[in-house]
């Protein structure tokens, strides 16, 4: 593959990735919450309880970024912030067992949406996203 081809290729598939993103991201289940919030959230949910300074990172959110953020959905019932045991000048947060539920309800959501759509697609493209999905997994992993 040339330069220019790889650049073509780069651009049009963030350009894919990002619309994607765009297009599932509205859901029944998250419609109070914000982009951030759902990341956070689901940050929470896969990794949590966190430090907070360790969510501030792997968010890549300013620390008043993150209280705000926090604070709203710990209003809202779906995390919550603890201290550490030994040390109470270490915060922690988790998610609340109505925050799992909403993450799971949010992914359902955007699963159902996606594959009403894949169902359109001829049966060429689905196969060829099928076949795909291997790869693109291991970009995924990769940018980690």
């Amino acid at each position: 593959m040339k330069a220019g081809d790889e650049e073509d290729t780069s651009a049009r598939l963030r350009a894919a990735i990002g619309r994607l993103g765009r297009r599932l991201r509205p859901t029944r289940a998250g419609s109070g919450l914000t982009p951030t919030q759902v990341s956070v959230l689901f940050t929470l949910v896969r990794h949590g309880p966190l430090p907070l300074a360790e969510l501030a990172e792997r968010e890549t959110l300013h620390p008043t970024m993150l209280s705000r953020v926090l604070g709203g959905l710990c209003e809202a019932g779906l995390a919550a912030r603890t201290t550490h045991p030994g040390d109470r000048r270490v915060a922690f947060a988790e998610a609340t067992p109505a925050g799992r539920r909403i993450r799971e309800r949010i992914h359902r959501e955007r699963s159902e949406a996606l594959a009403v759509h894949l169902a359109e697609l001829a049966p060429a493209e689905r196969r060829a996203i099928v076949e795909a999905l291997p790869a693109l997994e291991a970009l995924a992993e990769r940018m980690r």
